[in-house]
């Protein structure tokens, strides 16, 4: 059986395309260590890019709050907005506002505000709340 140079270049191609065998390599615990290691290092954020990452993508935070209210808050940070959902379903939407330290968001007589974990929420016409983060 006499093979043309097409059929050549076709075996040639297609062997080059699959890359180096993995047999080929050392498959002793070590070296899988390594190369684990590795593969970790590289998936590595640095803190600015954490932030980034938070700062332009909504995060949803489920409290439990004293009173034994559950609130859902999808805080919606390239907008600057919080939406607060309560048991019942209810929802409000909240503005960002300036705080020192930890957050603060409010709109027509309700407020959530908080430091960690921690926070105080207010609503309209209810006594004001202290509620920890969940989940």
């Amino acid at each position: 059986m006499r093979l043309t140079p097409a059929a050549v270049a076709a075996a040639l191609l297609l062997t080059a395309c699959g890359g180096p065998d993995p047999a080929d390599g050392p498959s002793d615990g070590e070296a899988v260590r390594e190369r684990a290691e590795t593969a970790q290092t590289a998936k590595r954020r640095t803190g600015a890019e954490v932030q980034q990452r938070v700062l332009n993508r909504v995060i949803r935070t489920v409290y439990l709050c004293d009173n034994g209210e559950r609130l859902s808050v999808d805080f919606d940070n390239p907008r600057g907005m919080a939406t607060v959902r309560n048991s019942n379903g209810e929802a409000v939407d909240l503005f960002q506002e300036r705080a020192t330290s930890g957050l603060w968001y409010r709109a027509s007589g309700y407020e959530l505000r908080g430091e960690g974990v921690m926070a105080r929420w207010t609503g309209d016409g209810r006594e004001p709340t202290n509620c920890r983060a969940i989940d």
